[in-house]
């Protein structure tokens, strides 16, 4: 298997599991040194805990926990209904399992994290993502495309195959017309760089947090350009239309065995979680 990143700095698998046992079991088996990913494999291996990440699944793993709640302007952007209560109702669990919570946190620079034109995402995305996939193609035994202007290509002869009407190709089209990491993309990698230094780091470091806490998933674009880990736990169904939301607990690089046990104890104490609907299970 292989997984296909936009960004080769932005390295950070996101499995979707049923719990957080599921999900750290997972994380079990897939990390460790790959050659075929030697950068990013290697410098992550130093973080990785003797005996493994399942040891974490602790539900008591919240007591003493500091944690960093931000609301601006996550809640704002969340369809869930009541956001703001429904965080407060959740925060006031994970004091009462032994969490200091620092509610109201800010992250100052976070309207040009979340501009990818401003932070350097695009940019960069644009040319990591037909590097990546291109070298992808390449690797093929057997496939009818090898280049992204191949897949361009097919889609173009191939307008109702691919559903060209409903779909468009602009960010194919503007990727094919980078040529590789230049100047340009070195500075907008070190814009995000910086931006996750002086943003995310300093308000973690500044606040001595365990985690960062968000409802919905809205913070993954700040942790994601800064390559930090995060995991998200069944936090509520929207009353409006029965869609399941999460709260997210975000940390620095190597906070792993932290984030387990926060998440894990938030889970056993809330069980928010329900069986899927009969008719979202597909059938095969």
């Amino acid at each position: 298997a292989k997984i296909l990143y936009y960004i080769a700095e932005d390295q950070i698998c996101r499995p979707i599991c049923r719990t957080v046992s599921d999900a750290v079991y997972v994380l079990d088996s897939i990390v460790g040194f790959d050659i075929r990913d030697l950068e990013a494999t290697r410098a992550a291996a130093k973080f990785i805990p003797a005996g493994g990440y399942k040891q974490f699944l602790n539900e008591d793993g919240l007591k003493g926990k500091r944690l960093g709640v931000v609301r601006h302007p996550f809640l704002a952007l969340s369809d869930v209904y009541q956001a703001d209560a429904v965080l407060t109702g959740h925060l006031k669990t994970l004091r009462q399992r032994g969490a200091v919570v620092l509610d109201n946190l800010e992250i100052p620079n976070i309207d040009v994290v979340l501009d990818p034109n401003q932070s350097g995402a695009e940019v960069a995305l644009l040319a990591e993502f037909k590097l990546s996939l291109n070298n992808y193609l390449t690797e093929l035994v057997t496939s009818p495309v090898r280049s992204l202007a191949e897949i361009i290509a097919f889609n173009q002869n191939n307008p109702e195959l691919e559903r060209s009407k409903s779909f468009s190709q602009e960010v194919f089209i503007a990727a094919e017309a980078t040529k590789g990491i230049g100047e340009k993309e070195r500075k907008a990698m070190a814009m995000m760089e910086k931006l996750s230094e002086d943003g995310f780091e300093k308000l973690m470091i500044e606040n001595e947090l365990d985690a960062l806490v968000t409802l919905g998933s809205g913070v993954s674009t700040v942790l994601a350009i800064g390559g930090y880990p995060a995991i998200i736990v069944p936090a509520g169904y929207n009353s409006t239309n029965g869609m399941p939301f999460g709260i997210c607990f975000g940390g620095v690089k190597g906070s792993e065995p932290k984030l387990i046990e926060i998440a894990f104890a938030f889970e056993q104490a809330t069980m928010i979680r329900r069986h899927p609907f009969s008719n979202s299970i597909p059938s095969f």
